[in-house]
């Protein structure tokens, strides 16, 4: 005697559909945060180029003006934390801020670190619900040299 293969398909279609839905969740959850991670380089460039000509005043008259701009971590971090403070966050970005090594390592060029929180769409919530976050740091230099 043969048997028939009996079940249900609807087990089948229902995986699938899960799996399916979890692979567009993370597809735009995914992008929304390289568009994030995009605009924080954009903004942290930006930021490093305007921190680039923050002349510090006593030691350009002290010292003079070599190949650069006579910098300082002082000079550096306040004109970086001006410059974010001027401008909203990008899109898909919570909140941000400047992390220890925004300054100047060589007294010429100007070193930008920043690290912002991302909103995302669709799990944004569900992390935080978690205590969770997802955080992006980026880092970015500058240097105004002088030409005669």
């Amino acid at each position: 005697m043969q048997r028939r293969e009996e079940g249900q398909v609807s087990v089948l279609i229902l995986g699938l559909f899960v799996i399916a839905a979890l692979l567009i969740i993370g597809g735009v959850d995914v992008t929304a945060a390289q568009l994030a991670r995009i605009r924080l380089i954009d903004a942290v460039d930006a930021t490093a180029l305007d921190a680039a000509d923050a002349l510090d005043e006593g030691a350009g008259y002290a010292g003079g003006l070599g190949e650069g701009l006579a910098l300082t971590y002082a000079s550096v971090s306040s004109a970086a934390a001006a410059h974010l403070a001027a401008r909203p966050a990008p899109e898909g970005v919570r909140s941000w801020r400047l992390l220890p090594g925004t300054g100047t390592p060589d007294g010429t060029s100007a070193t930008v670190v920043l690290e912002g929180v991302l909103d995302l769409p669709i799990t944004g919530g569900l992390l935080e619900s978690l205590g969770r976050s997802v955080t992006i740091q980026v880092e970015s230099r500058a240097r105004a040299p002088l030409r005669n």
